[in-house]
């Protein structure tokens, strides 16, 4: 039985990725590490994702910054506030792809990719503080009405801040989703509330200008349920990544992947799990127990290669070779009480 990990020491580690970036520069490479390139280009990737989105919407919030001054309008106020703090949010996950691009140490030995999950919990109390802060204001102006002046103005204003959001919230879904990072699409998801409330201060003016004053809290209430609806959605995408959820078809592809490999006789025990938006795999291989330990180590090679070329955003595999037990020897003997899995 022998275990292959996929490894390097910080030097090399270092070395390897530089020379692995020119080649995939320069043409497609057969390099198990491949998969560190396509690392490098999700952190790329990432990181202009949250540039470019800091910068709409921070042009977004200063826009309506300059009409909340003319129009003295409170919930546009508040909705500038939400655009103001939903760019800022860019910033702890800039930080989280940052740190997630270093190497491993002998303390963080899975690296730092789990910053980005921890930043996409950030994000997600940043959802849930919208929703309360449009609630609050909602239900303030149901008992203290407040008048609403340049009412076109500031319906102008609402719909910059929906449409810089929504652009932004599409980009940030959109390249989370390619790069595989829960942390950034929640921020896309995030981005979508603040554009919804702007949607708010719309319909609010268009009450106020029709005669229903109160037009504008409700429909800021009916907003703050659409947040909540939103909010669940990247609750349940952030919690799954924290508790080791992937799609089930990625296991079977996994599966399917390392049994298509000659000599490999059986696949079992295979586990799959997120870090920041990079994939690792762990499996168990059944070979024939009359291959030396070489062939074996061959064998698990080549099913490594497999994986890293067949599986998106794999970064590492682990794969322990079993013996096949048609010499009717228990390979797992020794350990089987500790273990009741250990031969699958």
């Amino acid at each position: 039985m022998s275990g292959l990990y996929h490894d390097h020491g910080d030097h090399e580690h270092e070395h390897g990725r530089l020379a692995r970036l020119v080649a995939a520069l320069v043409g497609h490479s057969h390099d198990p590490g491949d998969s560190i390139d396509d690392a490098l280009t999700s952190d790329a990737r990432g990181i202009k994702a949250l540039k470019l989105s800091l910068l709409g919407l921070g042009i977004t919030a200063v826009l309506q910054l300059a009409v909340v001054l003319v129009s003295g309008s409170v919930a546009l106020l508040a909705d500038t506030i939400h655009n103001f703090s939903d760019a800022l949010t860019a910033i702890p996950l800039w930080i989280a792809f940052v740190l997630g691009a270093r190497v491993a140490t002998r303390r963080y030995t899975f690296g730092y990719r789990r910053a980005e999950d921890l930043a996409g919990l950030f994000v997600l109390l940043m959802i849930v503080a919208s929703a309360i802060l449009a609630s609050y204001e909602s239900l303030s102006r149901l008992i203290n009405p407040q008048p609403i002046t340049n009412i076109p103005i500031v319906m102008a204003a609402g719909f910059v801040g929906f449409l810089g959001n929504e652009a932004v919230a599409l980009y940030r879904i959109r390249v989370g989703r390619s790069i595989g990072s829960a942390a950034l699409v929640a921020d896309g998801y995030h981005a979508r509330t603040d554009g919804l409330t702007s949607l708010a201060v719309v319909g609010g003016a268009l009450g106020v200008a029709a005669g229903y004053p109160l037009a504008d809290p409700i429909v800021g209430l009916l907003i703050t349920a659409v947040i909540l609806v939103v909010l669940r959605e990247a609750t349940a995408q952030m919690l799954g990544r924290l508790m080791d959820a992937v799609e089930p078809e990625l296991v079977e592809q996994v599966e399917q992947t390392a049994r298509a490999v000659p000599e490999v006789q059986d696949v079992g025990r295979v586990r799959l799990r997120w870090l920041g938006h990079a994939l690792e795999t762990s499996l168990t291989i059944t070979v024939d127990c009359d291959l030396s330990v070489a062939d074996g180590h061959r064998v698990a090679e080549e099913v490594r290669h497999s994986l890293l070329h067949e599986i998106r955003r794999l970064d590492t595999a682990l794969i322990h070779v079993n013996p096949c037990g048609h010499t009717g020897e228990d390979p797992h003997a020794l350990t089987r009480h500790h273990d009741q899995s250990a031969a699958s």
